[in-house]
């Protein structure tokens, strides 16, 4: 048992050895949206704190739909941790939110209210 994991553990390194860093990318992301997670995302202005997003599955680069090409943002779904507390409390609402990879800093955050 144990020489048949490390050949495959072997093979799988030489697999991912030959492949391309976006190819790995795209390889773990894969492995991540399969096991999940529970990402935290926060946003500050100076050093203060003004918006949390709990429960994050995943944050995905905007895929253009004529072009396929990436786009200039990334997205993804979180609960909008309201009071800060770290805890998705009654009321506090999973939403959708935008990212921007422009020089300006902002979020766009459907409002759950």
């Amino acid at each position: 048992m144990k020489r048949s994991f490390a050949l495959f553990a072997a093979g799988a390194a030489l697999l991912l050895a030959g492949c391309t860093q976006e190819q790995q990318n795209k390889i773990s992301r894969n492995i991540q949206n399969w096991t999940g997670t529970n990402g935290v995302l926060e946003f500050y202005a100076g050093d203060k704190l003004v918006r949390r997003f709990i429960h994050i599955d995943k944050i995905s680069t905007a895929m253009g739909t004529d072009d396929s090409r990436p786009r200039s943002y990334r997205y993804g779904y979180g609960v909008l941790d309201e009071n800060f507390n770290m805890v998705a409390d009654p009321g506090e609402k999973k939403v959708y939110f935008e990212i921007s990879d422009f020089g300006s800093n902002y979020i766009f955050f459907e409002n759950p209210r």
